[in-house]
């Protein structure tokens, strides 16, 4: 490998790395407080500032990550493309953290908490690490052609429409089970309610995943195929008639 060419790609990978390291270790202290016995649903109260802070948190990370993304990339298609890299190895090894010193997930099937916002992202692990892992494969396509055009590589109108679609299925697929849960009990009265939040936060600690909704989350994941597909293919016609 030419060190010069490619060192970006080295300090972004190892930026990631150790974010992913970062992670997983607060995760590690968390689950020894508030989960001595291992991790399970439904999930333990926390205080409320407890619970704001991992909000923070998380809403921090994407920030660290689009910083590198902005300071790294040479146009606006390779710093989409560094914080899809970034997040993708962050999450991958944020796992792998976990595994190594919980034993924890005890199989890619075991459910897990993703996301808190807007509301809470809930699957079984392997669904992140497959996302993940596109995630990976998009970015380094985008650099790919990035090197070979001098910077000149974009992501076409058509192709953003496809990515978010697809991203927004992905998204309903992570909210389903929780969102059916919340759906089933609380009423319309409840929601209109002053004491609605209080309400939402209890059934919140008595959540327990039921079923994912495989069908949805694989129509997202095809979706993402696609457009990567003709993004490479309209990139590579277009290098080989210029």
């Amino acid at each position: 490998m030419n060190f010069k060419k490619h060192k970006t790609v080295l300090w972004i990978t190892l930026f990631a790395l150790s974010m992913g390291i970062f992670e997983g270790s607060v995760v590690v202290y968390l689950r020894a407080l508030y989960y001595p016995g291992g991790f399970s649903f439904p999930l333990q109260p926390m205080e409320n500032y407890i619970a704001i802070t991992e909000l923070v948190r998380e809403l921090a990370s994407l920030f660290m990550l689009l910083s590198v993304a902005i300071i790294a990339g040479k146009n606006f298609s390779q710093r989409f493309a560094w914080f899809l890299f970034m997040f993708a190895v962050w999450d991958i090894v944020y796992y792998i953290h976990l595994w190594l010193f919980l034993g924890w997930p005890e199989s890619l099937m075991t459910w897990d908490i993703l996301f808190l916002i807007p509301v809470t992202w809930t699957g079984p692990v392997i669904t992140p690490v497959i996302i993940s892992v596109l995630m990976i494969t998009l970015s380094m396509i985008i650099y790919h052609f990035n090197l070979k055009t001098g910077y000149k590589t974009k992501i076409i109108k058509k192709e953003w429409l496809l990515l978010i679609a697809g991203a927004f299925i992905v998204f309903l697929s992570f909210i389903w089970d929780y969102c059916r849960f919340i759906i089933q009990n609380i009423s319309v009265q409840e929601i209109q309610h002053k004491s609605f939040t209080d309400k939402l936060f209890d059934l919140s600690v008595q959540y327990i995943p039921y079923k994912f909704p495989w069908l949805i989350f694989i129509t997202g994941v095809l979706v993402f195929m696609y457009t990567f597909w003709t993004y490479y293919q309209r990139n590579q016609k277009h290098l080989k008639t210029s």
